[in-house]
């Protein structure tokens, strides 16, 4: 998984790893994610709403054509997100994302991440 597009806050470089039959799934999306269109969506909602994101990965394991990618995430929340309008306030998240691979593209993701987290970042939810 290449982070410096990501990073580098580039949409379009990071689109270039899918494929036109994506299919991704996000615990934080109530829909899933289908071709280049769902991917640019989930993309750009994501690089909107924390315009400074910036993502390390912790930990891979690779089979086959797939990956699970254990990463962390940390930025400040500037746009809207899930319908909950820029807060201003920083953030740290920990997830998985699966990967699936076929000719060199994700054709399949699937992702899971602390929500609650980024919710008691923002304010949402208190600290438990």
């Amino acid at each position: 998984m290449h982070l410096a597009p990501w990073n580098a806050h580039d949409a379009e470089r990071v689109l270039a790893f899918y494929s036109p039959e994506y299919e991704g799934t996000d615990v934080a999306e109530r829909a899933p994610q289908q071709g280049l269109a769902g991917a640019r969506q989930s993309i750009e909602r994501f690089l909107t709403a924390f315009p400074n994101l910036h993502i390390t990965i912790e930990e891979t394991v690779a089979q086959d054509s797939r990956i699970a990618v254990v990463w962390r995430a940390w930025g400040k929340h500037q746009g809207s997100m899930m319908q909950i309008p820029a807060t201003g306030r920083e953030f740290e998240v920990c997830g998985v994302t699966i990967l699936t691979f076929q000719d060199g593209k994700v054709v399949r993701a699937r992702q899971v991440w602390d929500v609650a987290a980024l919710l008691r970042h923002i304010g949402l939810l208190p600290n438990l």
